[in-house]
């Protein structure tokens, strides 16, 4: 029997609808994958599944006596609530209870008075009345597990650690269908292998949305794909879905080229001369508007992030030369006795647990710290390009525009001009988003416009912390393939696991106590050696100390480097070459009367007019828009064939 059917639910915020008469349902121990763009509705799915969103149309069938809970995309909010107290509310009226018995222990081991034995005493009969020591001994189980003190205040917790104390009060309420909306961001790779081990043997339904390849390889036994609001499901694994996927694209391609060659017939047709007309058939006429009508409503795939990076002078051979360096805080060494040699071209990955030194190493190279002891020399001719994992360099009170081009419209793009609208295009913004405040953007979102503004300044060292995260996996492969096609020195902290393995040459792993190992791979090189000692790295993790033996690191001759990404080149035919010389002028002409328009429609007395002067007017304003965005995209697409070319 299933626990939770969704029949032809539909939902809009605007146009086009965001779910469009979907069906889904699930049974009692499925792992179940929602995989889809950023933006296309994952997690409103997720809050329309938990009850939390009505739709607009449909049904959501689901006995009342299942329990459903979501793990939210974002850390919980700072508050000054204790972890044991936040994560007990998770549990509704029960866990109130337990909040109560748990300070009452604490109270009674501070003042054993007779008065706070018996209010203790009456509190134990509450909790066997309801049946609730299993929660109590749960929440503590699960804190212990994830490593949270439940004394520790939720405001003084990094969005890492709070992202855990949600993860718990999630976990603790048993639900029947547990939902998780990237569960495995901020976490390290421990604590994602601590999830994974738990979420294998999860006794309920899981409904997880994931950008994490390696995590959805392990978890998933199905996969569904929600992609311009209609839900598709893919029995199997992850492998499979991607097959599956590709030929249902390809079949799509087929069948709209056939489609688009009907119409342009028709066209043809429906313009030719008087003796034509006189002959007209209606039926004919008919169903070409009904053509027509169809192809406006068709909703093409979005296309892929165009990664980039600003071309700068050559940085010196040594990028980064360290000896003997060391640094501690308060007494607890992070970097002990390191000695390093980074060259031009090095792509490194930073490998540990959350606090183990991995940016303070990052910022003792760049200068940012000083060591305790030891030397660390910088070669010549550094340019870095910083991705910081807070977004720091976005002011989220700018628009999209401003945030990237700082109040100018016109860019240099590796040497060439470049509009900011058809630059920010690249990363997917299309031209009606590029006046929304960064605030309103969602996490995938931020993440691209972070990177958009990043690999607009030239560089030759690239430091990228954390910048996988909400990143869909579409924009995460054109990463890569920017990471490993580019000439300079790449510095990289990420838990993505299989982000790592397809970027990095070499590693330097925190083993503990300022213990920092170099091996030639990714992390699945690391955990491989480490198994051939017996040794398993998730334990080395947990306990964040090892002896190293430096005798026995890897080398570069006996460690396998990933293989370049090859690019097939594009030619530029002649049709479309004079197609290129021709887009500016008619760019010009757009941007004209776009502004033009847009003048009018901003005149105080602009909507005093007649209703069908301001709704044509409104209409064309639209129009040039859609048209000024496609002449863009045709400018960047020949632009880069033309670059293939050359």
């Amino acid at each position: 029997m299933s626990l939770l059917q969704l029949k032809n639910i539909s939902l809009m915020f605007g146009s086009p609808p965001l779910l469009n008469g979907i069906d889904l349902v699930v049974q009692p121990k499925e792992r179940v994958c929602l995989v889809g763009r950023n933006g296309s509705g994952k997690s409103t799915l997720l809050k329309v599944i938990a009850g939390e969103i009505n739709a607009d149309d449909g049904q959501r069938i689901i006995d009342n006596e299942t329990i459903i809970a979501r793990l939210e995309q974002d850390p919980p909010q700072t508050t000054n609530v204790s972890i044991f107290d936040y994560v007990a509310e998770g549990l509704a009226e029960l866990g109130e209870t337990i909040k109560a018995y748990f300070h009452q222990t604490q109270t009674v081991a501070e003042n054993p008075t007779e008065a706070n034995l018996i209010r203790l005493q009456n509190l134990q009969e509450q909790l066997e009345t309801q049946n609730a020591w299993q929660f109590e001994q749960k929440i503590e189980q699960t804190l212990s597990q994830l490593q949270l003190s439940p004394d520790t205040k939720l405001a003084e917790l990094s969005g890492g650690w709070r992202r855990k104390a949600a993860l718990a009060r999630t976990l603790v309420r048993a639900p029947d269908i547990l939902l998780l909306d990237e569960p495995t961001n901020h976490l390290d790779i421990a604590m994602i292998e601590w999830l994974e081990t738990s979420l294998a043997t999860y006794h309920g339904a899981i409904i997880f949305i994931s950008h994490d390849r390696s995590f959805i390889r392990r978890m998933a036994t199905r996969i569904i794909d929600l992609d311009r609001g209609t839900l598709t499901s893919y029995p199997g694994n992850y492998a499979t879905y991607l097959e599956k996927k590709q030929q249902d694209l390809e079949v799509e391609a087929n069948q709209n080229a056939e489609f688009d060659k009907k119409l342009a017939q028709e066209e043809v047709w429906i313009r030719q001369g008087i003796k034509a007309r006189r002959t007209r058939n209606e039926g004919r006429v008919r169903a070409l508007k009904k053509l027509r009508e169809q192809r406006r409503q068709r909703r093409e795939v979005q296309g892929n992030a165009v990664v980039s990076q600003s071309a700068s002078v050559r940085s010196g051979k040594t990028v980064f030369e360290a000896q003997h360096l060391s640094y501690a805080i308060e007494g607890k060494p992070l970097v002990r006795d390191l000695n390093l040699t980074l060259l031009r071209g090095d792509k490194i990955a930073l490998i540990g647990p959350n606090g183990c030194g991995k940016t303070t190493l990052i910022k003792l190279l760049l200068g940012q710290l000083q060591s305790d002891s030891g030397t660390c020399k910088q070669g010549a001719n550094l340019e870095v390009a910083y991705f910081d994992q807070h977004r720091q360099g976005l002011d989220l009170d700018k628009s999209v525009i401003d945030a990237v081009g700082d109040g100018k419209r016109d860019l240099i793009v590796n040497g060439q001009p470049r509009h900011v609208i058809s630059y920010l295009q690249d990363y997917l913004f299309p031209p009606e988003r590029v006046n929304a405040p960064v605030k309103s953007l969602s996490g995938g979102e931020k993440n691209r416009l972070m990177l958009a503004k990043l690999m607009l300044k030239p560089s030759n060292v690239l430091v990228l912390d954390e910048p996988t995260n909400d990143l869909d996996v579409e924009t995460l492969e054109m990463l890569e393939s920017l990471l490993l096609n580019y000439a300079g020195t790449v510095l990289l902290v990420s838990h993505d696991r299989e982000f790592v393995d397809n970027v990095a040459d070499s590693s330097l792993f925190f083993a503990g106590n300022g213990e920092i190992q170099e091996f030639v791979g990714g992390f699945s090189d690391i955990e491989q050696w480490y198994k051939t000692k017996g040794i398993s790295v998730f334990d080395i993790f947990e306990r964040k100390s090892l002896k190293s033996d430096k005798s026995e690191t890897n080398t570069k001759e006996n460690s396998p480097k990933p293989a370049p990404v090859s690019k097939k080149p594009k030619k530029l035919s002649y049709k479309a070459q004079r197609e290129l010389e021709s887009l500016p002028q008619e760019i010009e002409s757009l941007e004209e009367k776009l502004a033009e328009l847009q003048e009018v429609v901003n005149h105080p007395e602009f909507f005093k007019r007649a209703n069908d002067e301001t709704s044509n007017a409104l209409t064309q304003l639209t129009e040039i828009e859609e048209k000024l965005a496609a002449k863009y995209a045709r400018w960047d697409e020949l632009e880069s064939m033309l670059g293939d070319q050359q």
